[in-house]
C-alpha cells in the first residue's frame, strides 16, 4: 500500500551515484524531496531529472534536499549524471526493497502486457520526516516547479 500524507517516511540507506551512501536519517531537520522514476536516460526521466537539477539552488534556498530514486544500478546513475551534467543525488535500489516500502514498485500495463515497474511519484517530506505531500502518477512538464512551490510553502 502506498504511503500517504501524514505518514512517517521509512528510513533507508541506498548507494548513490559517485559512490556516496544516501540515508534519509542523515537529512533530518531538512525538507526532503524524493522523486521516484522508472529508468535512467529515457525521455521522461531525463526531462524530470533535468528539471530538478536546474532548480537545485532554489530547492537549497528553501532548505529542501532533492533525491532521485530508481532501480537502476549505481553505474547506470553515474553514466546518466555524466551524460547530462546532473548534480542531483541519485539513489540506486536494485533490490527494490525501498521502492516497495514506499509503494511505488507496482504492476503496470503497456500494450496489454503486465509487468512490474516504478510508478513515477514524488513525495515531499517535512523536517521531521513526515510525508507532507504526494504527487502520484507524475506528469513531467512543470512538475519540478510545482514541487519547489510546495517546498517553499512548507515551514
Amino acid at each position: 500500500m502506498p504511503l500517504d500524507t501524514g505518514d512517517q517516511a521509512p528510513d533507508f540507506e541506498l548507494p548513490g551515484a559517485g559512490g556516496e551512501a544516501i540515508a534519509l536519517s542523515g537529512l533530518k531537520g531538512h525538507k526532503v524531496v524524493l522523486y521516484f522514476y522508472p529508468k535512467d536516460d529515457t525521455s521522461g526521466c531525463t526531462l524530470e531529472a533535468q528539471g530538478f537539477n536546474a532548480l537545485q539552488d532554489a530547492f537549497a534556498a528553501a532548505d529542501a534536499r532533492v533525491i532521485g530514486v530508481s532501480p537502476d544500478s549505481v553505474k547506470s546513475h553515474d553514466k546518466f549524471r555524466a551524460k547530462y551534467g546532473l548534480t542531483v543525488p541519485l539513489a540506486s535500489d536494485e533490490a527494490k526493497g525501498m521502492l516497495e516500502v514506499y509503494g511505488v514498485w507496482v504492476e503496470k500495463s503497456m500494450y496489454g502486457r503486465k509487468y512490474m515497474g516504478v510508478e513515477r511519484t514524488t513525495m515531499l517530506l517535512d523536517r521531521d520526516g513526515r510525508i507532507a505531500r504526494v504527487w502520484p502518477k507524475v506528469k513531467v512538464p512543470g512538475h519540478a516547479e510545482d514541487v519547489l512551490e510546495a517546498a517553499r510553502a512548507l515551514p
